[in-house]
């Protein structure tokens, strides 16, 4: 009787054993099985093709950027010399931008995107290259700069971007290739933006100084979002400093008695759009600065100021000046320099 007692406890921890085994088991299968859609995710941010599709999205919604915010200079009744309202202006939209970003990282995610504790040193350091500091001189510059000035300098961002990811961050090493590459697309944003035309003017310290600092602010938080992509996801870092950086634009403006007088409704509807262009074009280049070097992401920027002077030509009635041939050679020099950078990639 105690053998055959002995034996149903043997048995019991025997089939106890076994279940925790299968128990560790489907543990290992479903982290194994996490880790292999994680890994799926992050080639497929790496393909060729995705990263040239989501990069032309991205583009395609700065390049509506300009045309949006002259037709909102118009409907919220902001004159050329009332910086303070145009500091609202772009607050307002980046706060639109931050809030949509959370809310619909939170549905997808299926829970709230609360950055950790530690993240928010992140986010101020992104906040204020990234929205305040890049818009603050941008906007001061054009309060006393040439838009065209402004289109030339911004493109210098690809430069900056790569001599700070190879010099500073030490994200990769320059190459030939990626010089090269810059160069052909530089040379395609400006025959569009110049119109063949060489620089006049003097150099403005309060206009073109201030178009150096917007540039070299927005290539700084190119390489910040790559960094700091390894510590917190991308869209909790994009969207949370869309949010915190418009409020301080906002106060920014509204402290000197910047406002916004709306002539029409559809003004509103113009400052909601704008909101999603921040908010999807800077989340997705965030996603494919994580995912890829920082020398080959900024080298497809150089479609931005393409599509700009495009979408103008067909909202603003410039079509004259955008579609003619220089803007056919344009495009064809930037998809070269594309190229060009491409050849440096193993695909």
């Amino acid at each position: 009787m105690r053998e055959k007692g002995k034996s149903t406890a043997e048995h019991f921890q025997e089939a106890a054993d076994r279940s925790m085994e299968e128990r560790e088991h489907g543990r290992e299968e479903l982290q194994a099985g996490e880790a292999a859609r994680a890994d799926l995710r992050d080639l497929r941010w790496k393909k060729p093709a995705a990263v040239f599709g989501a990069a032309f999205f991205s583009c395609l919604l700065w390049g509506s950027a300009a045309p949006c915010i002259k037709i909102g200079y118009a409907l919220f009744s902001i004159g050329e010399d009332d910086a303070a309202s145009r500091l609202v202006f772009a607050g307002a939209r980046f706060v639109i931008a931050g809030l949509m970003v959370i809310l619909s990282g939170s549905f997808l995610a299926g829970r709230p995107l609360i950055p950790r504790r530690r993240s928010f040193r992140l986010i101020f350091v992104l906040m204020m290259f990234q929205t305040v500091l890049q818009y603050y001189f941008y906007y001061s510059g054009l309060a006393r700069g040439s838009g065209v000035h402004a289109a030339v300098i911004t493109a210098l961002g690809t430069f900056f971007s790569i001599l700070l990811s190879v010099f500073c961050f030490q994200f990769e090493r320059l190459s030939w290739r990626k010089i090269c590459g810059s160069i052909l697309g530089f040379a395609g944003v400006m025959l569009v933006v110049l119109n063949g035309s060489p620089l006049k003017g003097t150099f403005s310290l309060h206009g073109d100084g201030w178009f150096f600092c917007s540039t070299f602010m927005g290539s700084m938080a190119a390489c910040c979002i790559k960094r700091f992509s390894r510590e917190e996801d991308p869209v909790t870092l994009s969207g949370w400093q869309f949010l915190l950086g418009g409020v301080v634009l906002l106060v920014m403006g509204l402290a000197p008695g910047g406002s916004l007088a709306p002539v029409h409704q559809a003004a509103w509807l113009l400052l909601l759009y704008m909101g999603f262009i921040s908010a999807g074009a800077y989340t997705v280049w965030g996603i494919l600065l994580k995912y890829n070097d920082v020398s080959l992401i900024t080298i497809l920027g150089f479609m931005n100021p393409v599509l700009g002077v495009v979408l103008s030509g067909l909202t603003l009635g410039e079509g004259g000046e955008a579609f003619r041939m220089r803007t056919l050679v344009s495009l064809l020099l930037v998809l070269a320099g594309i190229a060009v950078a491409e050849k440096n990639k193993n695909s």
